[in-house]
């Protein structure tokens, strides 16, 4: 058995998005390393739990990192070597630390999105704006804007779910600009043969035409084509990292000194919502969170506007 294909291929088959892949068969790889280049099936569950151990005494990791360790070799067992875990026993499991998300103030919103440039700023001004992850914001199509009713449609987001949420006024015209590129960018990729922007999961041999039909295109389509193992070339969404150093970049320009990334911006979405009277449950549906214990985290940090409680020391 080739572990790591036949891995890809069970990951595929479960159409787990491409940074699942990427962990899964990450952790595949330092658990066999780890072992002396043993193959899985000859591994125990003490040696899973010696592997869960080792990441945290010797390699500091956090507690999600082990968490996600201990998913991907159960994925792997269970769906490629056909012997789930069974009980593992102790091992050394790493603190969960309580920490609240960093949340920029409306000033400093405004001065990161100016530093920003096209366009990165119209994806700053989405994650902000609607709440969205990274991820779900680089993947938008254009048939997913609805300008009449001015919202999104966030597809297959975290945990396969579909969800609506805002589509902020304020970006409406730069979105509609961006959407006239992307359709000249269509013409333009055409003319030279290429198959059309990837698709889901063999939906573009269902319906052959969606790829190169305008709806399927990305709204930040990447800057080059990408070539597929039959050697067609497609056009996928502009890369993660590139949004990620932009961000990085306008942050230090706007003096800002917090911790943050584009995951900043949706937790700050969710907070201005809470201190301006937005019902949490609303909240909980806009970001998309299963249950709404995962969205109270925003009640700590916009604690203070919503109790409207000030420092006995500003009384003084």
């Amino acid at each position: 058995m080739r572990l790591i294909p036949s891995l890809c291929e069970a990951l595929r088959g479960r159409q787990s998005s491409p940074a699942t892949e990427r962990a899964y068969v990450h952790w595949a790889v330092r658990y066999v390393h780890f072992h002396g280049l043993r193959h899985p099936k000859d591994l125990s569950e003490s040696d899973v739990a010696a592997f869960l151990s080792h990441l945290v005494v010797e390699g500091k990791v956090s507690a999600s990192t082990q968490n996600q360790a201990l998913c991907a070799l159960s994925f792997l067992y269970k769906e490629v070597i056909g012997r789930p875990l069974g009980d593992i026993g102790a091992f050394r499991f790493a603190k969960r630390p309580t920490l609240l998300p960093v949340v920029l103030d409306a000033k400093e919103v405004k001065a990161l999105l100016q530093q920003l440039k096209h366009p990165y700023r119209l994806m700053g001004q989405l994650m902000y704006g609607a709440g969205l992850r990274l991820g779900e914001c680089i993947s938008l199509r254009v048939h997913d804007l609805d300008f009449e009713r001015k919202c999104l449609n966030v597809r297959a987001a975290k945990g396969a779910k579909d969800r609506q949420t805002l589509l902020p006024e304020t970006a409406i015209a730069a979105l509609q600009r961006q959407v006239e590129y992307t359709k000249m960018r269509l013409e333009s990729d055409i003319e030279t043969g290429f198959k059309g922007a990837t698709m889901p999961s063999a939906f573009d041999r269902k319906v052959p035409s969606a790829a190169t039909s305008i709806g399927w295109q990305f709204i930040f389509p990447a800057s080059r084509l990408c070539t597929d193992d039959e050697g067609a070339q497609h056009r996928h969404h502009t890369d993660p990292s590139a949004v990620q150093r932009a961000v990085r970049a306008a942050a230090t320009a706007a003096g800002i000194t917090k911790k943050m990334g584009c995951h900043t911006l949706r937790h700050s979405f969710a907070t201005h919502l809470l201190e301006n009277g937005c019902d949490i449950r609303t909240i909980q549906t806009l970001l998309g969170h299963s249950s709404v214990k995962t969205t109270q985290v925003y009640t700590h940090v916009a604690q203070r506007a919503v109790l409207g409680a000030m420092s006995p020391l500003d009384r003084v």
